[in-house]
């Protein structure tokens, strides 16, 4: 018997928890994953009919955008390049290119220490 499938946000939820360095912690009534003491991840309520994640996307923002299942975060973070991606829209992502956006956005947000846990690690965090 195969293992069960996790849904995206639980997938992303654990990838984020893999990393090295990282807090969970649940500001605001939502769940969120820190390392050096910032977010990297705005994982939304545990248990969501409806579930979001928030990133960091430097690099991969614009064409993030273009998806429909995107757009800028609220409260004015969507100007210093936050992205909201709903999970569970037709047209989300494939899970690889999701964790290679939650990768993106640790990798802005750590520092060097745990950039270079990271960089060492023969493992690259998954869910």
């Amino acid at each position: 018997m195969s293992a069960p499938t996790l849904r995206p946000a639980a997938a992303l939820a654990r990838a984020a928890l893999a990393y090295p360095g990282v807090l969970e912690e649940f500001p605001w009534g939502d769940r969120v994953a820190k390392v050096d003491g910032r977010v990297f991840a705005f994982l939304g309520p545990e248990e969501s009919a409806d579930p979001r994640v928030s990133l960091k996307l430097p690099h991969s923002g614009h064409y993030a955008l273009s998806l429909e299942c995107c757009q800028p975060t609220s409260h004015g973070l969507g100007k210093s390049g936050w992205v909201t991606i709903e999970l569970e829209h037709p047209a989300c992502p494939d899970p690889d290119l999701l964790l290679d956006w939650l990768d993106e956005s640790y990798r802005t947000r750590a520092g060097r220490k745990n950039l270079a846990l990271l960089d060492a690690s023969p493992v690259r965090p998954r869910a």
